[in-house]
């Protein structure tokens, strides 16, 4: 069944198949308890569940991985939402201007500002531990999950949050991008992504240079006294009038006492990405978990490789009506693992986690959980050293 065939209607009956053979409980208590580095900081994390006919069941939380498995699989919950663990928490949400749903056309923005935001969070920051997420429909977001990260205060949140943001007002603000003398190196590294797809994305996919109304947004980002206005309205070809306004900015950048950037900003004001603050600057606000199944699209809110960035396709993203139909195809050696199975009844706690690996292996969903696993290695390296440093400092007098 191919993911265009979800139907919201069939939720109800796909959930409880979902949430028994399918979700990764282990991975995912693994991820928020982050080693047991900390104590209790699984048993202090909130979640959220949203059910049937929106109705929301706020602040739950759970001792264990298997309290957490029973109650999500008697709940069945369309949306799950994660919270903060006493304030340690840090999100980056990003915000685009997409209609309803997104097309591939959209999806080069989310691109962008993945590449631009995972290089400042690592190379500026020092933030090892990224998980970029799909929403499932036209967002993404970023989980830090550095202890550092973890830790700073509302004060500092808001400064990394304001050293990422570039495009500043709201509807009524026609120039949303200023640059002046001297251009911050995370600028000018931020220019060299969008540089990369700007002639694509801008002036091919969304013809930005095309529609008389979008040239005339585009020419009120320019000093008033340009010199090509009779030659830019005789050309009409999308690159050629977008060559017009960079040769206009060299012959500026030549003469004038002040830096002129307006090309650079044109770019960033059409192409950087747009940070919920609210969401990067606060504690207390809910994101919706990985793996979680958008009622909408049916698409499961799935990690992302940032290292295969170009090659991910929003649409390709599995739904839970494929992964379920999935489950049920027959396949090679059934009858040996059904053998297997009757052999480790001794053991129904290992059998049940052994069956479920098995179960997501034979489906879509099983490079995206490969990836989570390779996350959490990593994580689980740093958690290695966390686990030393507490141990040596309790042994000090």
């Amino acid at each position: 069944m191919p993911s265009s065939d979800y139907d919201p209607a069939s939720l109800p009956d796909l959930l409880p198949l979902y949430y028994r053979r399918l979700f990764p409980f282990s991975q995912y208590y693994r991820w928020l308890s982050y080693g047991g580095v900390q104590k209790n900081y699984f048993q202090n994390r909130e979640f959220s569940f949203t059910l049937k006919d929106d109705i929301y069941v706020r602040y739950q939380s759970f001792s264990t991985q298997n309290e957490l498995e029973k109650e999500m699989q008697k709940m069945n919950p369309y949306k799950i939402d994660v919270g903060a663990v006493y304030s340690h928490r840090v999100i980056f949400h990003t915000l685009q201007s997409f209609a309803a749903d997104i097309c591939s056309k959209c999806w080069t923005l989310m691109t962008i500002a993945i590449r631009i935001l995972d290089r400042a969070l690592q190379d500026d920051f020092g933030f090892q531990h990224r998980l970029w997420v799909y929403s499932g429909r036209r967002g993404v977001h970023c989980w830090v999950c550095d202890e550092a990260a973890r830790k700073l205060s509302v004060a500092a949140r808001s400064a990394v949050t304001e050293y990422l943001s570039l495009v500043k007002g709201g509807d009524e603000t026609i120039k949303k991008v200023v640059l002046t003398e001297p251009i911050h190196p995370f600028i000018s590294n931020s220019l060299k992504v969008v540089k990369e797809y700007f002639s694509r994305y801008a002036l091919h996919d969304q013809d930005l240079m095309g529609s008389k109304e979008s040239v005339e947004k585009v020419l009120a980002l320019v000093p008033e006294d340009i010199l090509f206005l009779q030659e830019f309205k005789k050309e009409k070809k999308p690159e050629k009038r977008w060559e017009l306004i960079e040769a206009e900015a060299l012959r500026k950048q030549s003469t004038a006492k002040k830096g002129q950037y307006f090309e650079n900003e044109i770019m960033l004001q059409y192409c950087y990405p747009r940070l919920d603050a609210n969401v990067s600057k606060g504690v207390n606000h809910l994101l919706k978990s990985p793996f979680s199944v958008h009622p909408k699209t049916g698409r499961i809110s799935v990690p992302i490789n940032v290292s295969e960035l170009d090659k991910f396709d929003p649409f390709s993203v599995p739904t839970i009506s494929l992964i379920c139909e999935e489950l049920d195809r027959p396949r090679p050696g059934e009858e040996k693992e059904k053998v297997e199975d009757a052999k480790e009844k001794a053991d129904e706690k290992d059998a049940i986690e052994k069956r479920k690996s098995r179960d997501y292996k034979r489906t879509s969903l099983a490079k995206y959980i490969k990836y989570f696993d390779q996350f959490l290695d990593g994580m689980a390296r740093s958690w290695k050293g966390e686990r030393l440093r507490n141990s040596d400092l309790q042994k000090e007098f």
